[in-house]
């Protein structure tokens, strides 16, 4: 268990140091599409001739579900944090994209009507001055604005992908579910790359290419190998701990491979949004009476048991 732990701690954390070095040569979109067209691929040539082939089959409804997912995580969330990292620093967006838990929890209950514990409310406003402090929109912070919006705005995407795939009509084993997403993904992100004039900006260097393999087979592969099995064999929130160690991971390896600065407001800023994922980590694990939320009213109060019909 604590193997599979640490290796989604190193290895999602260290995903956006190759990132940055494929970016350097290949274009983002085309990059990500080569990413999740191989490793889509190979997950779905490994999961469907196991588990219930007879019973989870694969139609129009869930390729429809699979492009919808796939388009959410990884067009427009992978996709734009490829696009922005090629001026922002791997450890500035692991910082940005540790804001996932925050945006899942906060659409969670707006839309779905989750109740969560005071702490967690707590979370989002520290949370949030983290983002604002680490933005910087009104000094003048190192970080380029733009590509950082970008990078949150992916972060969102991806918590709204996550948010749908809990009632979309995928196919229910998780491996063949992440396959199918990852390949309608990477068609999406192909079509963009080649309306975008990215198939001729490509330069094929070692460094890219070795990048790119290293994002498929250990990010995708491996990483979300580990990943799934921990979700069965873990408690929740033990697993849960990967969206605060992977941003730390990030930030070291940006310091010691690439040679990224750690400047006081990066840590600051940095330290913010990590206590805040695990103050909503740590609340959203409570149970608690579901509340209003635009897909979900309020359920009416049961009967007392001498006014139910028999």
């Amino acid at each position: 268990m604590w193997l599979a732990l640490v290796t989604i701690y190193v290895v999602w954390g260290s995903t956006f140091i190759a990132l940055a070095i494929t970016v350097r040569d290949l274009p983002p979109l085309l990059s990500m599409a080569i990413r999740h067209l191989v490793a889509g691929a190979a997950l779905l040539l490994w999961a469907l001739p196991r588990g219930d082939r007879e019973g989870d089959r694969i139609g129009r409804p869930q390729i429809v579900a699979g492009f919808v997912f796939g388009g959410l995580l990884f067009l427009m969330s992978h996709g734009s944090l490829a696009w922005a990292q090629q001026t922002v620093p791997a450890g500035v967006a692991a910082l940005l994209v540790g804001s996932i838990p925050i945006w899942m929890a906060l659409l969670d209950r707006v839309v779905f009507g989750r109740r969560l514990r005071p702490s967690a409310y707590a979370g989002f406003v520290l949370g949030f001055v983290g983002l604002a402090f680490l933005l910087d929109p009104f000094g003048r912070g190192s970080v380029d604005r733009v590509g950082a919006l970008v990078i949150v705005f992916g972060a969102l995407t991806w918590s709204a992908g996550s948010l749908y795939s809990r009632g979309a009509p995928l196919p229910k084993r998780p491996l063949v579910s992440a396959g199918l997403g990852s390949i309608c993904g990477g068609i999406l992100l192909l079509a963009f790359s080649a309306a975008g004039g990215e198939l001729g900006d490509a330069t094929w260097s070692l460094d890219a290419l070795l990048a790119v393999g290293y994002l498929i087979v250990v990010g995708s592969l491996i990483g979300f190998t580990a990943y799934v099995w921990l979700l069965r064999a873990a408690p929740t929130s033990l697993v849960a701990t990967y969206a605060y160690v992977n941003p730390i991971v990030a930030v070291a390896l940006g310091w010691a491979l690439l040679g990224e600065e750690v400047t006081l407001q990066m840590l600051a800023a940095g330290s913010a949004i990590v206590v805040s994922v695990a103050l909503i980590v740590r609340a959203s694990g409570a149970a608690v009476e579901p509340g209003r939320g635009l897909r979900r009213r309020r359920a009416p109060a049961a009967a007392p048991l001498a006014e139910t019909p028999r």
